[in-house]
């Protein structure tokens, strides 16, 4: 039987226990998009995670879409994650950058005036995004990218993870979900392209591929991680056929030897996406999607994931592993404080106090 609090490796990451922050936006970046004091304090306070994912990062001002969102390829932006890494392995954590293109889903509005836009095909994301007053604005169109430009792209992110790694994060974690530029890539409504990336699905999945084959050459492939949800429709994805996509992604990457594979688990017709991973994909999941500690365990229990994500529940819960230790009561966080933030502004961020006082009470 897997204990939840029992360590773990995942390729080169040694966790100390299998309960995994997850990846969250929380617009708290400073005004060049470097990260703050404040988001600091946010990641050490939730160290006693076994593994710490950081909020979605542009590898490239081209890769913003959301305001306030942190960036990795500046030097200030670089000494601003130093100071977040050290205070996590301070506290005895660790902590992995989400490297997050947007693509299409951007608003002109929360991007540097001279980043482009760009995406596969030349199609608007259908859905509004919020512009820097909070409120939902129509996305830009983008620019189709050509066919000689996409090894530019997988330079910038593999630039980002050099970044990650000097700036003394213990890995990356690629986004392939959520509609942004790499599941752009492998959603057949996204992609309309008619050279080596686009049309069948092993031609979809040959971006992201090229992309992982490319990270774990830089760092290491036990330090790079990546994150899929099949079927998601969030940010206009209309794949045709995901399992296949999926399927066709997960047996061309299986032998890179990579860290893991975080898995957003939603329903789907026809498929269950956790055993289309475990089917093809021999290495560590990361289960994630509305969890509890209780459905946490039984997954584990069961064999199906070698650890498993919360994400808003360590919002409210900056001790989250103690509380789930020691049964304390969980508390909730304040929905309406989850994107308000300006900078070194701590209210709803860093000001949710802790039982253990590892947070500031």
């Amino acid at each position: 039987m897997t204990d939840i609090f029992s360590p773990v490796r995942l390729g080169e990451l040694e966790l100390a226990n299998r309960i995994v922050m997850a990846p969250m936006t929380r617009d708290r970046a400073g005004p060049n998009d470097e990260p703050t004091p404040a988001m600091a304090e946010y990641y050490r306070q939730r160290a006693s995670a076994g593994l710490i994912v950081t909020e979605g990062t542009q590898p490239s001002p081209h890769g913003k879409g959301y305001w306030r969102t942190p960036g990795i390829h500046s030097a200030q932006q670089v000494e601003g994650w130093r100071a977040v890494a050290e205070g996590v392995h301070q506290a005895g954590g660790k902590i992995v950058m989400q490297l997050m293109h947007v693509g299409r889903a951007a608003v002109a509005a929360n991007k540097n005036p001279d980043a482009e836009t760009i995406a596969p095909s030349a199609i608007a994301c259908p859905d509004p995004i919020a512009g820097p007053d909070g409120v939902p604005v129509a996305t830009v169109m983008p620019r189709a990218l050509e066919t000689s430009e996409i090894p530019g792209v997988i330079a910038e992110y593999a630039a980002a993870a050099r970044n990650a790694r000097a700036a003394g994060l213990d890995g990356v974690e690629l986004h392939c979900a959520s509609g942004y530029l790499p599941m752009q890539f492998l959603s057949s409504n996204s992609n309309l392209r008619e050279d080596a990336y686009g049309g069948s699905a092993q031609n979809r999945v040959r971006f992201v591929v090229e992309l992982l084959e490319t990270l774990a050459a830089e760092i290491g492939p036990g330090r790079v991680g990546f994150r899929i949800c099949p079927g998601v429709r969030f940010n206009g994805m209309a794949d045709a056929d995901p399992a296949e996509t999926y399927t066709t992604l997960l047996r061309a990457i299986d032998g890179l030897g990579l860290a893991y594979c975080h898995l957003i688990h939603i329903p789907n017709d026809g498929f269950d996406a956790l055993e289309l991973v475990r089917t093809n994909w021999s290495g560590a999941v990361i289960e994630n999607c509305g969890l509890t500690l209780e459905k946490a365990r039984a997954v584990l229990e069961a064999g199906k994931a070698e650890a498993v994500s919360f994400g808003y529940l360590f919002i409210g819960n900056p001790d989250l592993v103690e509380r789930f230790r020691s049964g304390a009561a969980l508390a909730k966080a304040d929905r309406t404080t989850f994107y308000t933030g300006h900078g070194d502004d701590h209210a709803g961020y860093t000001d949710y106090p802790a039982i253990t006082g590892r947070g500031t009470a």
